[in-house]
């Protein structure tokens, strides 16, 4: 309700009244991205301090799309990193050109990390099969896939494996945003540390609306490796991840059902248009929002649903891990970069 000013007493007019802040039901309450990240970025600056200011790592950020929100999102990018150390160069690239540049990035020992900002072709054909823009994907060296998109990172998660050394000491990278939400989600305690790693969301029922292959499926692999129940919900039907397996979802299972169950609720459809039903969603639950759009009533939900944590946007964790991952990547393949190697490491 907005606040309507009133008379002073002196011909003037008061100062308008304070907004009520919104009433929440017991239990609940929001978590902001910025309160999650700031231990990661603390953990990177601490990092980069030690090798230096001239030997931080560097990305590079290839825009090939003209899109004023990439743009908008590389700036975001590049202001981030310049605060935490890290460096950071945005080249804009004729889309038929990008390839080529790309491949100078791969051999460029003193670029570290690659990000494409994507769609560029979206969904037309490349001449070696499949859609262009995955096959740039699966063209990023995997010594400098900042976003772990590659198809050697993708076989390594759904594969559950989490190194690239036979001796299990150098982790892969994972893909930023679902990244960002496991993070989320480890800040409020559902994952149990008790249990040993790959059990720790063991008993816990997951609903993920949206099967990207950027965000919904590898988030729900990520989640179903360490012991989840998965549902992954998209307009046209909904499956189930557990560890290693995709399931069709029991027809007798319906998408409320599942996300009335749902211990941990993620919402990633961009779209303006879709809503999720705040009469569905569990009391006590975890909610987090990872679309531009707003999927949800969040005033609503607070005030409707007792003990429910929502996490509204989860963009500045995302950075915080596309910049741990970038400091991954130098650690892990710093002499092979340094050498213009960018070949796949050798244990898959």
């Amino acid at each position: 309700m907005t606040a309507v000013a009133a008379s002073n007493g002196y011909g003037g007019v008061a100062a308008a009244a304070p907004a009520a802040a919104p009433e929440l039901a017991e239990g609940s309450y929001k978590i902001l991205a910025d309160t999650i990240a700031q231990p990661f970025r603390a953990e990177i600056k601490a990092a980069i301090e030690e090798l230096g200011a001239d030997l931080g790592p560097k990305l590079v950020g290839l825009l090939a799309n003209g899109d004023p929100a990439a743009r908008k999102y590389a700036e975001w990018t590049g202001r981030a990193f310049i605060a935490d150390g890290l460096r950071f160069e945005l080249r804009e690239v004729e889309e038929m050109k990008l390839e080529e540049e790309l491949e100078r990035m791969n051999c460029d020992p003193e670029v570290h990390g690659i990000m494409i900002y994507y769609p560029v072709f979206g969904n037309r054909p490349s001449f070696h099969g499949g859609s262009h823009d995955d096959y740039l994907r699966d063209s990023v060296s995997c010594h400098k896939d900042v976003e772990g998109l590659n198809h050697y990172y993708r076989r390594a998660l759904y594969k559950n494996q989490r190194c690239v050394d036979a001796a299990n000491t150098k982790k892969c990278v994972l893909p930023c945003t679902p990244l960002a939400v496991v993070k989320c989600l480890e800040h409020l305690n559902m994952y149990d540390r008790r249990l040993p790693i790959g059990d720790r969301m063991k008993g816990k029922n997951v609903v993920v609306v949206n099967r990207s292959e950027v965000v919904g499926r590898p988030l729900a692999a990520m989640l179903a490796n360490d012991g989840a129940t998965v549902y992954s919900i998209d307009l046209e039907n909904m499956f189930l991840f557990k560890r290693g397996k995709l399931e069709v979802a029991d027809p007798e299972m319906t998408k409320e059902c599942a996300i009335r169950d749902a211990d941990i609720l993620v919402l990633g459809v961009p779209s303006d248009n879709y809503k999720m039903d705040v009469s569905w969603v569990k009391e006590g639950s975890v909610v987090i929002n990872v679309a531009t759009s707003k999927n949800i009533d969040e005033k609503a939900l607070l005030s409707q649903r007792k003990g429910v944590r929502y996490i509204g946007q989860v963009g500045k964790v995302t950075v915080a891990m596309l910049e741990r991952n970038l400091v991954r990547l130098r650690a892990n393949f710093n002499e092979e970069v340094a050498k213009g190697n960018h070949g796949h490491p050798s244990i898959l």
